[in-house]
């Protein structure tokens, strides 16, 4: 089974504005809303791509409501901790001459919170795979990625982590099956400026020499770079599309990685093709990846061996 964990969900109210102006009254003329969060984004492609996950996290309030009912709608399993004060937050990105994302805060999570999310947590079994990705609120310790992974160390539990920086560094010590930064973060750790996916590779293993097993690292148009733990060095520049949407492609590469994954027996050649092609179909449509348009992207699609 697969689990996803989103420390803060948010409603996203997606708006479009034709030439939004500071200081007046705009109209919109598209609006959609829709469950946010990495984790959660995961879940959803993981389910266009056919495969089930279970969304866990905290919710609160009405949006808290509003996220694990548009979850059911889509047929995404979720078991939320649900949290007592506050609300879920409502994060507006705005579309217009150009992008613009206003975040909400999330509610106020207790400790009695973190350890009702850690029992379930701990109902996790051998084979079992946990997606963590996204930023930790200011509500919550900062080493909550540490915690997790300490907790399931040593349980035949596979670990995905997607974060920034020390978020991302100090879990290494646990050996996650699979890291993906993108390359700008990827610098940040390194303080280097990375831009060709030749450049990526002799940070990527050093990531992997800090302890990941599998380092996977989006570069946007530029493609994508993977390691895996057998030594193989695979690289691909990005299929070739319009990019209408640029929120979810990080998750929706996970997802898709994972779903290749599983789909040929643990192949990471599959998993890579599959992951970046995953990725694109959703950064070439307003809304997450479906697999009829994975699958056409990766018809003729190949990767470079190094």
């Amino acid at each position: 089974m697969i689990y996803t964990v989103t420390f803060n969900p948010a409603v996203d109210y997606i708006v479009r504005v034709k030439d939004f102006k500071a200081g007046q009254i705009n109209r919109t003329y598209y609006e959609n809303i829709l469950p946010g969060g990495k984790g959660i984004n995961v879940s959803i492609v993981l389910k266009n791509m056919g495969h089930t996950s279970t969304a866990l996290g905290f919710t609160a309030g009405f949006t808290g409501r509003e996220i694990r009912d548009r979850l059911t709608e889509i047929g995404v399993e979720s078991d939320f901790v649900e949290v007592k004060n506050g609300m879920s937050r409502i994060n507006l990105k705005m579309k217009s001459n150009e992008e613009t994302e206003i975040n909400g805060q999330g509610p106020d999570i207790r400790p009695e919170d973190i350890e009702e999310l850690f029992v379930k947590l701990d109902a996790l079994k051998e084979g079992d795979l946990l997606v963590i990705s996204g930023s930790v609120p200011n509500t919550l310790p900062g080493d909550m990625y540490e915690r997790i992974m300490s907790r399931l160390e040593g349980r035949g539990i596979d670990i995905v982590v997607d974060a920034e920086r020390d978020l991302l560094v100090n879990v290494l010590k646990f050996h996650p099956f699979l890291i993906k930064p993108n390359n700008h973060e990827l610098g940040d750790i390194y303080g280097v400026t990375l831009k060709k996916r030749e450049e990526v590779i002799p940070y990527a293993k050093k990531l992997q020499e800090e302890g990941a097993r599998n380092v996977l690292i989006s570069m946007a148009g530029e493609g994508a770079v993977f390691i895996s733990e057998k030594g193989d060095v695979l690289l691909s520049e990005a299929p070739k599309g319009t990019v209408v949407n640029s929120v979810g492609a990080g998750d929706s590469m996970v997802a898709g990685f994972l779903s290749g994954y599983m789909e040929s027996d643990g192949d990471y050649e599959t998993a890579f093709k599959t992951g970046l092609c995953t990725g694109s179909a959703s950064a070439f449509s307003p809304d997450l990846a479906t697999r009829p348009e994975v699958e056409e992207l990766m018809k003729n699609f190949n990767v470079d061996h190094r």
